[in-house]
This record gives C-alpha cells, structure tokens and sequence, in this order.
C-alpha cells in the first residue's frame, strides 16, 4: 500500500466497517512504520479489473509477535479466495518478520472471517469485551503458531499470487 492508494481504501473501509472505520491518519500512521531499514508492518492491496481496488491487508510485528491488524475485500469479490490470498500474503511476512505468533481480533459476529482463520490454523484465546466501538461489539482473539521457516524456495514458501488480480504494497 502507497500513499495514493489511501483515498479507495478508506471508501471501501467505511463501506464494510461503517461504525467503527480506520480514519486517514490511521492508515498514515500504519505506512509511516512500513518502509525504511526499521520497517515493522506491511501493508498491501488487491486490484482488481481495470486496476480497481478489491482488497488491502495490514499486519504488524514486534519482539517476535505478529498481528494482523486487518483485512478488508470487497463485496463483489467476496468468494474468489482474495481474503485468503490477502492473509496467506501477511503470514509470509510475519515468517519473514521472524515472528513465532500471530494474533488477530475479529468481531464475535463476523462468522465468514472467523472460518477464514479457522482454516488458516488460527484458534480461539479469549474475548475483548466492546473493542468496536462505538457499537460495543466484542472481538474474538484468535491466535496462529507459526511454524519454522522453510528454506527460502522450498516445500512452504509462500505462494506465488494466482489469476485473482494483483497484490503490491
């Protein structure tokens, strides 16, 4: 994700996640620790059709920990497998982030996301009691233990993207 990449993916933000949307200096703030010899989050988008957005993903890193802080595809490309290309993108960089764990909240209602990382290897550790707000909805917090990395271009290296559009970041 660039800079001029902002502007859509905070339409489709506050398209998907209404109530409780990432503002503009969020996503700024998040870009700002993803570039640089210190780098520590990675950030990208899916395009889709005419170069159109279809989907971003965000995930942070530090002391060995992994977060995924999230990911969003549009509606008209729900089904495809972006969501999963998106997430299998973000746990290839936490492998590359040396991370040993990865985390995630996603809201206790959102079913469709939660198989998503169920499928994934992610499992359930606890609540957050109103982490959305200002609905008030609880989050899931989901948990990932990473595996050790693979020798690079071996059995378990990260995919290279299918037909579904392109990722960059």
């Amino acid at each position: 994700m660039r800079w001029w990449d902002i502007e859509p993916v905070l339409a489709l933000e506050r398209a998907l996640f209404p109530e409780d949307a990432w503002s503009r200096g969020m996503f700024w703030s998040e870009l700002a620790h993803a570039r640089g010899a210190g780098a520590n989050r990675r950030y990208v988008v899916a395009e889709g059709e005419g170069g159109r957005l279809a989907g971003y993903a965000g995930f942070a890193a530090s002391g060995g920990l992994g977060d995924v802080q999230t990911i969003a595809v549009d509606r008209g490309h729900w089904g495809t497998g972006l969501g999963g290309r998106l997430l299998g993108d973000l746990l290839g960089w936490a492998t590359r982030f040396e991370c040993t764990e990865v985390l995630l909240e996603v809201r206790v209602d959102n079913h469709r996301a939660q198989r998503l990382y169920e499928r994934f290897g992610f499992a359930p550790i606890g609540f957050r009691r109103g982490y959305y707000q200002p609905g008030n909805v609880d989050a899931l917090v989901m948990r990932l233990t990473m595996a050790p990395a693979p020798p690079a271009g071996g059995p378990g290296a990260p995919a290279a993207p299918g037909s579904q559009g392109s990722l960059h970041g």
